[in-house]
């Protein structure tokens, strides 16, 4: 059995790649206050996947990162008004059972992989063409 990495050494390897950027840079990530100690809130922000309604916008979210992860997935919420079936238009918190990134979460997952895994979702056929709330809205 592998040895478990305590949640802020975790923390800190995310934060660490977060600030190094990610992939093409179509999704970053890092802490809301650097003052954090506990590094339970972040930033994070997807740009909309190309030929798609999400083209060209810049997306913004925060994640909240509880006791218990990566045990459990954090909570995530849209603070860029966004429709998509998994996020709630009352306040822009992501359904994790609607989110399979979320739904099907494991250890191994982070917060690149759920940010990678809506950018992906937004780019599917049945939400690639969803009418979307003006651009620069917010919940």
């Amino acid at each position: 059995m592998a040895a478990r990495v305590p949640r802020n050494f975790r923390l800190l390897e995310e934060l660490e790649k977060g600030e190094k950027g990610i992939g093409d840079g179509s999704c970053s990530y890092g802490l809301m206050d650097s003052e954090d100690i506990m590094m339970s809130n972040w930033n994070g922000t997807i740009l909309g996947p190309g030929h798609t309604v999400h083209e060209n916008r810049i997306y913004s979210l925060k994640i909240h990162c509880g006791d218990d992860y990566p045990e459990k997935p954090p909570t995530v919420h849209f603070l860029s008004r966004v429709n998509l079936p998994f996020v709630s238009q009352i306040d822009g918190k992501i359904d994790p059972l609607r989110l399979n990134v979320l739904s099907q979460w494991g250890r191994d997952s982070s917060i690149e992989t759920i940010l990678v895994g809506i950018r992906r979702e937004m780019a599917t056929p049945n939400n690639r063409k969803l009418l979307q709330p003006p651009e620069g809205s917010n919940f």
